[in-house]
């Protein structure tokens, strides 16, 4: 035995020697895009849906402040609205996810597995939504998302800050497909 060569690091672990790599665990076809570095994420359909947690906290804001809140779908034009009705909303809205937050947001297993595949390939993470930042960085922290988001915005400001040759996935499925 004292003769005998000790394998190299990892050759005697079938599919884990370097020269192997299509045949590693770790290793997938997909990741290896030499194009692609960068991934913007849809918030509300890919990761976790801010649109009910928004719609509550206008209803208990309009109810706290004694107002009738008409504010339109798009949440970036609702921020005006706000303004004028309630002036220093943000706040509000974030100490309103921040406690019910648990309740609508969950993370999961297949999602945070394709965010880890594709941190670990190296890509840069971005998340895109028109929900106010405060309620888009509670709903990444309750997700396990936030650790591995880079940029957090309306879909162009996450484009620029990406840069060119990002993808933009809108479904689970599609970042399923990505790893």
């Amino acid at each position: 035995m004292v003769g005998k060569r000790l394998p190299l690091q990892r050759r005697d672990r079938p599919g884990l020697a370097p020269e192997f790599p299509h045949r590693s665990p770790v290793w997938s076809a997909t990741l290896a895009w030499s194009d692609v570095d960068a991934v913007a994420l849809d918030l509300d359909a890919v990761l976790a849906d801010t649109r009910p947690l928004w719609n509550d906290w206008l209803v208990d804001a309009a109810r706290r402040a004694r107002v009738q809140l008409d504010v339109p779908d798009d949440r970036a034009a609702a921020a005006a609205v706000l303004d004028d009705a309630l002036g220093d909303w943000r706040p509000l809205l974030e100490r309103f996810a921040a406690d019910r937050g648990p309740l609508h947001f969950r993370p999961r297993a297949e999602t945070s597995a394709s965010l880890r595949r594709l941190e670990g390939a190296g890509m840069r993470i971005g998340v895109f939504t028109d929900a106010p930042r405060e309620l888009a960085e509670i709903a990444l922290a309750h997700t396990g998302a936030a650790r591995r988001v880079a940029v957090v915005g309306p879909l162009d400001d996450v484009l620029r800050e990406l840069g060119d040759g990002t993808v933009v996935v809108r479904t689970r499925a599609e970042l399923a497909g990505l790893g």
